[in-house]
């Protein structure tokens, strides 16, 4: 897994085992890697796909957690991930 998406793995997985969804803002993603996205995630809703295989590293990391992405808003700039 990538470094830089580690801490997002990390916030995931600390969620409580009854939450079954979260909707964060692209800013509140941002503070939990204290890093930016890259311009794709802004841009490209197929840089959020819930993807193992390839180079998509950061799909790994939520997927790693037990998270899917189900809704993503590149205008309103945010993601709701729900439990696997």
């Amino acid at each position: 897994m990538s470094e830089k998406y580690a801490p997002l793995e990390q916030f995931l997985r600390k969620l409580p085992s009854d939450q079954q969804e979260v909707t964060l803002s692209f800013e509140i993603i941002e503070g939990i890697l204290h890093d930016t996205l890259p311009p794709s995630a802004h841009e490209h809703q197929a840089w959020w796909g819930n993807q193992k295989k390839g180079t998509h590293v950061e799909a790994i990391a939520w997927m790693d957690a037990g998270w899917l992405v189900e809704t993503v808003d590149l205008r309103g700039m945010w993601v709701r991930f729900v439990r696997q």
